[in-house]
């Protein structure tokens, strides 16, 4: 049963009265029992960072996990999603997952009910809960399992808030922590004696695996149908030790068996022609497997005939990983992403214990990103010429890759190289593009590789994918570069200078796209004691909407110094848009301040309504008579509304990206950012900006542009 809200705080220790404190696990061991899911995760958001990182992991194994060890906050995944809209998804079938989620349907094709959900408790999201559960759950989440979720995630926030309090947040390490399922405490010896026993007489075959498919135990029948000795299989992955398994088909029937907790049977033929049935019967503890000769008349639709295969092939989690990173890859947007993306996944789901990204910049290898190395040996390689010969160097002037299984090995290539970061083998990978050399990636492993064949291969694919992102997106950032020069050429590059007001304002452009939109903001001082104040909103984010803004900015400024009142400076501009025949509507809100009377006279056309902050803290929206948009009809009309606007008061002009949410009503919205800007002290308006861009971020991207122009007149 889940816990009641009062009980969901006391029995969470602090963990630890440290600097920094480590997350409890009985944060997640908790939720997945009180939910009976049969695999947990527990993401945190990463101070400073759009980034989730995988703190607690329950019912699989590091290794199934790793590709959502780091996660992007601009990643379509559910827990992202779930954090982004401030609620719970759940997915219940295979074929939604695929459907809403296609890399999460293509990296775990397999059977499972998921629920994603964020941590918070009515104020900040500190990150997100992920739990599955197998396809024989109902199709929908209970009323008690909803609870549960909830009631967890807040306890979860509750604990994050207080350490934050403190100043002593949680350490999340690299490597999340994981939790293994309880065994009974009470077992009787002579029991497992005989269980053992038992097990030991069986004329089939069956054993042991873990989560992580490593072999446990295996009886002496078991051990003679596969042809070897438990010696040798003890703490090993059957499917790496024995080479007549070595086929990714057999890996993935033991992923398919964790993360589904469905029983799975596969056929393999021991050579020269024995066949052997395999039956996986999986809990949260591991895998009970079956093994005996095989019926041939059997109609097993998993059931599988396999040659002995070549040696050393990929695995199939080396597979998948390397089909994440793609997807992954070509979601990215600017070289950064493509970097970080890069670094992320990598270490964790490839094996390399240090990586460096370095790209041609220059005619030099400059490092671009790089985990698991010390700031102090990255600085010594920070800058590389292309006339020097090192390893990394030779790979982008050759085009090959080179792999040392030993520090002798590379010496052996490189005499003037020293041994300075403590690692036992290297790959030296180029990124080329059609003959164009991109970069180099170093992957540096802290126990010896024997670098196989199939190895290098996957290893020289994934160099593949990236210098094909890194080139896709340096296109990416050069457009990006042209569109904020245009779009800071359009906006205002200082505020009207006006004696007795004060002004701030923030231009933040949507997440997606060119990085350019159609939001614009003005103050135009109109005489020594008035100015006239503007914002408005073009339709769409592109460079169609760019311009007809410089337009429409260019018309109002020019209408406002001609001593037009703000009804009529919206009536000209409506004409001129009428005229020119964009396709596009505008909104505009238009404020003329007087300073000499403390006060103001608002017209809109289409805009969300102005905030107004009173000396005394209280803050209320602006009604002003509605006015259709720009650009509709020639004949459209604007009325006007006077406000006071006494000395200290604060007045807001925003637009709709600050408020706009999914699944959030635009009244509730407008509400939340009033409250703030009553509770943010108005004495520094550049402060009292951000905290309100800040309000309107929450922890992901923003889908659309943000304008904000603030005034405050003072004696």
């Amino acid at each position: 049963m889940a816990r009641g809200p009062g009980d969901a705080v006391r029995d969470v220790p602090d963990g630890g009265s440290g600097p920094h404190a480590e997350l409890p696990v009985s944060l997640l061991a908790d939720l997945v029992r009180d939910t009976g899911a049969s695999v947990g995760m527990v993401y945190v958001l990463a101070p400073g960072e759009r980034l989730l990182r995988l703190a607690l992991v329950s019912g699989v194994s590091r290794r199934i996990a790793a590709p959502w060890a780091r996660i992007p906050m601009t990643t379509a995944i559910p827990v992202v999603d779930a954090i982004r809209e401030r609620r719970l998804i759940w997915l219940g079938s295979q074929e939604e997952t695929a459907h809403r989620y296609p890399r999460l349907g293509l990296v775990l094709p397999y059977d499972f009910m998921l629920a994603a959900a964020p941590i918070a408790d009515g104020g900040p999201v500190w990150g997100g809960v992920v739990l599955l559960w197998p396809v024989w759950h109902p199709p929908e989440l209970s009323p008690a399992e909803r609870e549960a979720i909830g009631a967890g995630c807040a306890r979860a926030a509750r604990f994050l808030q207080r350490a934050a309090d403190r100043g002593h947040p949680p350490e999340i390490p690299d490597v999340p922590h994981l939790l293994t399922a309880p065994h009974a405490e009470d077992a009787d010896p002579l029991q497992a004696m005989a269980a053992l026993a038992f097990a030991e007489r069986l004329p089939v075959g069956c054993c042991a695996l873990d989560l992580d498919g490593r072999l446990t135990y295996i009886n002496p029948a078991g051990a003679e149908l596969v042809g070897a000795g438990a010696a040798a299989l003890l703490g090993n992955r059957p499917w790496e030790v024995l080479l007549w398994l070595h086929d990714p088909l057999f890996e993935d029937r033991y992923r398919a068996a964790v993360v589904s907790r469905r029983p799975i049977i596969f056929t393999a033929t021991r050579p020269p022609d024995t066949r052997l049935s395999f039956r996986l019967y999986p809990n949260d503890t591991g895998i009970s497997v079956h093994i005996a000769p095989a019926d041939d008349g059997s109609a097993d639709p998993h059931a599988t005939a396999a040659a002995p295969s070549p040696a050393e092939p990929v695995g199939a989690a080396a597979l998948y990983h390397l089909t994440h990173v793609a997807a992954a890859l070509a979601e990215a947007a600017g070289v950064k992403d493509v970097v970080e993306l890069a670094a992320d996944q990598i270490v964790p789901a490839f094996g390399p214990a240090a990586l460096a990204l370095l790209m041609l910049q220059d005619g030099r290898l400059r490092i671009a990103g790089h985990r698991g190395y010390g700031g102090e040996l990255i600085s010594r390689f920070e800058t590389a010429s292309l006339t020097s010969d090192t390893p990394a160097v030779r790979a982008v002037s050759t085009g090959k890759a080179s792999f040392y299984r030993s520090f002798a090995d590379l010496q052996r290539d490189y005499p003037p190289a020293r041994h300075q970061d403590d690692m036992a083998s290297w790959a030296f990978l180029p990124l080329i593009v059609s003959g164009r050399p991109v970069g180099s990636l170093v992957l540096a492993y802290d126990a010896p590789r024997a670098f196989p064949p199939a190895e290098r291969a996957l290893l020289t694919s994934l160099a593949g994918l990236i210098a094909l992102a890194l080139d896709r997106a340096r296109l990416y950032d050069a457009k990006h570069s042209l569109a904020h020069t245009l779009q800071n050429a359009l906006l205002p590059r200082s505020l009207g200078d006006v004696p007795g007001l004060d002004a701030a304002a923030r231009y933040r452009p949507a997440s997606h796209g060119l990085d350019i939109g159609g939001d614009f903001y003005d103050l135009i001082r109109r005489t020594p004691t008035s100015a006239i104040a503007a914002i408005g909103d073009v339709q769409g984010h592109n460079t169609t909407a760019a311009a007809l803004m410089g337009q429409v900015r260019t018309a109002v400024h020019a209408h406002a110094t001609s001593g037009a009142s703000p009804g009529d400076i919206l009536a000209r501009t409506n004409r001129l848009l009428a005229d020119l025949k964009p396709g596009l509507f505008v909104s505009c809100l238009i404020v003329h301040l007087d300073l000499a009377r403390h006060s103001a006279q608002l017209a809109t056309a289409g805009h969300p309504p102005a905030l107004l902050r009173h000396p005394d803290g209280r803050a209320e929206p602006v009604t002003a008579p509605a006015g259709l948009l720009l650009g509709i009809t020639p004949e459209a009309d604007y009325a006007t509304v006077d406000i006071p606007l006494p000395s200290g008061s604060v007045l807001a002009l925003y637009t709709d990206g600050l408020v706009e949410r999914p699944g959030v009503d635009i009244d509730d919205a407008i509400a939340a950012v009033t409250d703030r800007l009553a509770a943010t002290p108005p004495e520094d308006l550049d402060a009292l900006a951000d905290a309100l861009l800040g309000h309107a971020g929450h922890p992901t991207p923003n889908p659309d542009d943000i304008a904000l122009l603030l005034v405050r007149p003072h004696h």
